[in-house]
């Protein structure tokens, strides 16, 4: 498996001037290749269908050598560095074209980036020396100055790390971010699952084979510094606007400065608690198997269209705030994946549709507003809401098992006792329906 891990670097003045430049080729050989594309694309298209031939990453990359030598500044840069950057634009092509063929109208094509824009170089496997405490980059830039940096690397060598790139924040702080390879344990199934409901005020709503719920609320920082964020964005707004070509004025600044800070801070805290519940959840678990629903962030924040009803409306825009301001629940998706990964455990995504809406105990199935926290169902039955989902998706997975083992080979095809364990007691939940039932929430 690959990890990342960020370094932070401190380059000297005449380094920073050399990554500059270098930064400044790559980002003029992106320009060039996506100009190049924009003006195939539109002579392709007077042609017909079966005599179009676009250009793709090979027919670029070959040019390369001609262009260095006819502008033999771009022979500063690691070869492999131009070649990524023409890579990065082959990707970026390829995801607009994957998004238009699966529908999504608000897709995007790739743009041409600014001068102030610091174009982040990629080493693929070579280019660079790892050691210790210190990393070297190769070039050939007629400054002659040497891109040697001291950090602190835990493993010896390069030999498990795949690449490396240089980057600089908002801040205008640099970094390193370095790919590396870790050996994973083998995965081993053994019978037990871990079903959980992702959401934006209860972050994790889970059940195990046994029936036994568990949540994990979500602490909300972004409620806390909304308030202090507008009210600084407020005063750095009614500050005195300058006129074009004519600096900031330092209250201006020193307000913006601040915002900056808060708005960092708030997603520094959601990201540290967001690492700090995915690894309890991974380490506290039994189960080798942790069943998810997939969610589909973008289209749950996505603008819906006007119902003519003032009050669904504005659920509908506090519904989108929460979730763009929640850290994204993908990012937690991912956090959950790789820690499950690390320790020899895997997360099974499955689709969640209706597992919201439909009562675990009769299955009637009802259209629920999100305000409605606990089901009370005419069943008799009582449930939280996201306790409930959480078991129609364990149930989901263990009645459609064989269809998963098909996409997760590493699953074991057998049924195992404690799958039969939890449908007998659900199906005993079922038989006692009438008599009513309440879940116990246990918090974590």
């Amino acid at each position: 498996m690959h990890l990342t891990q960020k370094i932070r670097i401190y380059p000297s003045n005449k380094q920073a001037k050399v990554l500059w430049d270098l930064a400044e080729k790559c980002r003029l050989i992106y320009n060039l290749a996506l100009a190049e594309r924009k003006t195939d694309w539109q002579q392709n298209q007077k042609l017909p269908r079966n005599k179009r031939k676009y250009l793709t990453y090979y027919d670029q990359s070959k040019r390369l050598p001609e262009i260095k030598k006819k502008y033999p500044e771009y022979k500063w840069v690691y070869s492999k560095v131009l070649q990524q950057t023409l890579k990065k634009l082959d990707f970026a092509f390829k995801s607009f074209f994957s998004k238009l063929k699966y529908g999504d109208k608000e897709a995007r094509p790739p743009k041409f980036r600014g001068k102030k824009h610091f174009f982040t170089m990629c080493f693929l496997q070579s280019g660079f020396k790892i050691s210790k405490n210190s990393i070297i980059f190769s070039h050939k830039h007629s400054s002659n100055v040497p891109l040697v940096f001291t950090f602190k690397w835990p493993y010896l060598g390069t030999d498990n790390v795949k690449q490396v790139e240089i980057l600089i924040d908002q801040k205008k702080k640099w970094y390193i971010s370095i790919t590396y390879d870790v050996e994973c344990p083998k995965f081993h199934d053994n019978g037990l699952y871990y079903a959980i409901d992702l959401g934006v005020s209860n972050l994790v709503s889970g059940v195990n084979l046994d029936l036994k719920p568990i949540q994990i609320k979500n602490k909300r920082p972004d409620l806390y510094w909304n308030k202090k964020i507008a009210q600084v964005q407020s005063k750095r707004d009614h500050c005195k606007r300058s006129n074009p070509g004519i600096k900031k004025s330092r209250r201006w600044l020193r307000y913006n400065r601040k915002l900056c800070s808060m708005k960092r801070k708030c997603a520094n805290q959601m990201r540290d608690f967001q690492h700090f519940a995915s690894k309890n959840i991974i380490i506290n678990t039994k189960a080798n198997t942790i069943i998810i629903g997939e969610l589909s962030v973008k289209k749950m924040s996505k603008k819906k269209k006007g119902t003519g009803n003032a009050r669904k409306a504005k659920a509908n825009k506090t519904l989108n705030h929460s979730i763009q301001n929640t850290g994204t629940l993908g990012r937690f998706t991912q956090f959950l994946t790789y820690k499950a990964e690390i320790v020899g455990k895997r997360v099974i995504r499955i689709d969640e549709r209706g597992t919201s809406q439909t009562c675990c105990v009769c299955g009637k199935r009802k259209k629920r507003a999100l305000s409605e926290r606990k089901i009370v169902c005419d069943c008799g039955n009582l449930f939280d809401r996201d306790i409930n989902a959480a078991i129609n998706i364990m149930e989901r997975f263990i009645r459609n098992k064989n269809e998963f083992v098909k996409k997760y080979d590493f699953l074991s095809p057998e049924p195992s006792v404690n799958e039969e364990s939890f449908l007998k007691k659900l199906d005993l939940l079922r038989y006692t329906a009438p008599s009513g039932h309440k879940a116990v929430l246990v918090d974590s």
